[in-house]
């Protein structure tokens, strides 16, 4: 008895501790010193859009615009015709944020809810970019489960995720993720390739969602679909 009160003298310490601050201050100089007042802050190519690192030929500031571009267009089209201003949005989960330009969407767009954006690990780095915009996120390996509560996200978006994430991990315990943190009565949009959504949808019928399959905006001959899943109560 000895031996265990020396090894755990304290049962209680992760419980009754002070919190320490954990916001870290912009630096003076360098990348992130001069960031916009808000909302500016959340349409303005920041500073550290230049530190991030990937295989481009265009300028980082014009991929920032054209995905906030996208993105709008995108928003303004589900707002139009899917009718997403009568979703009881309250949390909303990114599966793969990129530079933050679907949650900027949804602001600009007057969707007011929580937004998490995940940049996957399997990507390039840009959750510098999505704070100086003023946005939250976090790193995750979608081959991992997510550290998250059951049926805690009423809309979950995943664009482009699976098409690569289906060459390091089995999809379907992706999927199994996806319908663990979302809410009865939820919503899942799934941006991919043909033959990639061809597989989820089977996966989506199998876990009892009402899945549809819906042309992009690019045509019937586009190679992206996009999948529209209702989890039922």
């Amino acid at each position: 008895m000895l031996i265990l009160f020396l090894l755990f003298p304290f049962p209680n310490y992760g419980r009754y501790v002070d919190l320490k601050a954990c916001i870290t201050r912009l630096p003076e100089e360098g990348y992130g010193s001069n960031v916009t007042a808000w909302p500016a802050r959340l349409q303005n190519p920041p500073d550290r859009l230049q530190s991030i690192k990937f295989d481009a030929y265009t300028s980082r500031k014009e991929l920032f615009k054209a995905e906030s571009n996208y993105w709008n267009e995108i928003i303004d089209g589900f707002v139009r015709v899917l009718r997403w201003n009568s979703f009881e949005l309250r949390n909303v989960l990114d599966m793969r944020a990129g530079f933050g330009g679907f949650a900027a969407a949804l602001v600009e767009n007057n969707l007011d809810s929580w937004v998490l954006n995940v940049v996957p690990v399997s990507g390039s780095n840009t959750l510098p970019v999505i704070y100086d915009r003023g946005l939250i996120g976090v790193m995750h390996d979608w081959c991992e489960p997510f550290d998250t509560y059951p049926r805690s996200y009423d809309l979950i978006h995943a664009a482009g995720l699976f098409s690569i994430e289906r060459k390091r991990c089995n999809i379907s315990t992706i999927m199994l993720e996806m319908d663990r943190i979302l809410r009865p009565g939820g919503h899942v949009y799934i941006r991919d390739s043909i033959d990639v959504l061809d597989e989820l949808q089977v996966i989506g019928e199998a876990m009892g969602w009402h899945v549809s399959v819906r042309e992009t905006s690019q045509g019937p001959h586009s190679g992206y679909r996009v999948l529209a899943c209702d989890k039922r109560q």
